[in-house]
């Protein structure tokens, strides 16, 4: 059984007509896997309720996210919405459902952990560009570096890897980690593409970063070589005790935000390349905007973690 961590109450992110991270992506993607071949083998979990742990979850919000900023996301939503950048609206519900969104990425780490085996967290607003002091690129809170930092306070967890194989760099999640000698980050990333980050100079204070700029037009062949000769031999160095997987699939060739050309199956492939790092991998969900390539690459996913 692999876990999937989701609420219907991550669609009342209202993000408004013709935008591309919509309430849809998620109902495309369960849609497809209560039909799969392996529907059976899917364990439905409810993240725990905003309103059970609200004082817990803005304290590890606030180890990645500046007071102020929490307060004007809490504020723009109460007021009945607004923006927070150019392409990052927020609903009148978007505060929290994003607080909704990270208690899941928690429990994915709690569940990873207990099972030793992968779960996969299909929430949304996403997160990977979100900065300590401002939300952009469709990202409210920086979940995967959250729950990196609260993977670290459980017992016999002193290393966290996150491999963001986003289309686009998370650039948030980076600038959040790439000073903690505990936390590695990957990032394999469309360049030149939004939002201009992510260059392979970049290594981190520790060594702990590493970023694989990949030029518009690359396929499947491009990202294998890339997992095996990088991406691999620095996950297998860093020796994590847990992955966070930030995974984006926007980097299908049916994408309508980037120009990289893979499809559903390449997925499977990372996944098989991640399960020989460890077993103990939470995979979250960031972008992917073409529904029916969404759907399937997540299907992609899960269906490797069962093989």
């Amino acid at each position: 059984m692999i876990p999937i961590i989701y609420s219907e109450k991550f669609l009342e992110h209202k993000t408004g007509m013709l935008h591309p991270e919509r309430p849809e992506r998620l109902l495309a993607i369960t849609n497809l896997l209560k039909k799969c071949s392996f529907q059976n083998e899917l364990e439905w979990l409810t993240p725990t309720p905003v309103q059970e742990r609200q004082t817990q979850l803005i304290q590890w919000i606030g180890k990645v996210h500046t007071a102020d900023y929490i307060d004007l996301v809490a504020k723009t939503s109460g007021k009945g919405g607004g923006y927070i950048d150019g392409d990052t609206p927020v609903s009148e519900a978007s505060y929290q459902t994003a607080l909704l969104a990270v208690s899941a990425w928690l429990d994915g780490i709690d569940v990873v952990l207990f099972d030793q085996k992968p779960a996969f967290v299909l929430a949304r607003p996403p997160g990977h560009h979100a900065e300590s002091s401002r939300g952009m690129g469709f990202c409210l809170f920086g979940n995967a570096a959250i729950a990196a930092y609260y993977a670290l306070s459980k017992p016999n967890i002193k290393k966290v890897a996150i491999l963001d194989w986003d289309v686009h760099h998370g650039n948030g999640t980076q600038s959040i980690v790439e000073n903690d000698h505990q936390i590695a980050y990957c990032s394999l990333h469309q360049y030149p593409c939004y939002p201009g980050t992510g260059s392979s100079n970049e290594h981190g204070k520790y060594n702990n970063v590493l970023n694989i700029p990949i030029l518009p037009g690359s396929g499947s062949a491009v990202y294998k070589m890339m997992f095996e000769k990088k991406v691999m031999p620095f996950l297998r160095n860093f020796q994590p005790d847990l992955l966070i997987v930030s995974a984006g699939y926007d980097a299908n060739e049916a994408d309508p935000l980037a120009n990289i050309n893979l499809h559903p199956e390449d997925y499977g492939l990372f996944t098989a390349y991640c399960l020989q790092i460890t077993k103990k991998i939470v995979f979250g969900l960031e972008g992917g905007y073409d529904l029916p390539s969404l759907a399937a690459s997540v299907m992609a996913t899960l269906a490797k973690c069962l093989e």
